[in-house]
């Protein structure tokens, strides 16, 4: 089972938040909607995978022991950061490669 933080949870509203009022490109709401819909849609099949990488930048250390990749496109990744008790998966933080840093 994937259980959120209450800052994951807010991450992917301020996520929904920031692409909806992008300057730099014009997205539909609907269009930043479905775009962390399928952010959340990774999330939920963590538990589901048989290998957890763990987590390499410092960044990252400090939400969770373990991250999980998700290559949006050629320039956007997004790092799921959470902690795995059992059969559980505790998404603690999304940060994207934009804001990772050693």
């Amino acid at each position: 089972m994937v259980y959120y933080s209450e800052v994951a949870k807010s991450d992917l509203k301020d996520i929904l938040w920031k692409l909806a009022n992008w300057e730099k490109h014009w997205l539909s709401y609907e269009h930043a909607e479905k775009y962390v819909d399928e952010i959340r849609a990774e999330c939920d099949m963590i538990d589901k995978i048989s290998f957890h990488f763990d987590a390499q930048y410092e960044t990252h250390k400090r939400y969770g022991d373990k991250v999980h990749t998700y290559k949006r496109n050629a320039n956007t990744i997004w790092y799921i950061i959470y902690n795995k008790t059992g059969e559980n998966i505790y998404v603690e933080k999304i940060i994207s490669n934009y804001m990772t840093v050693s």
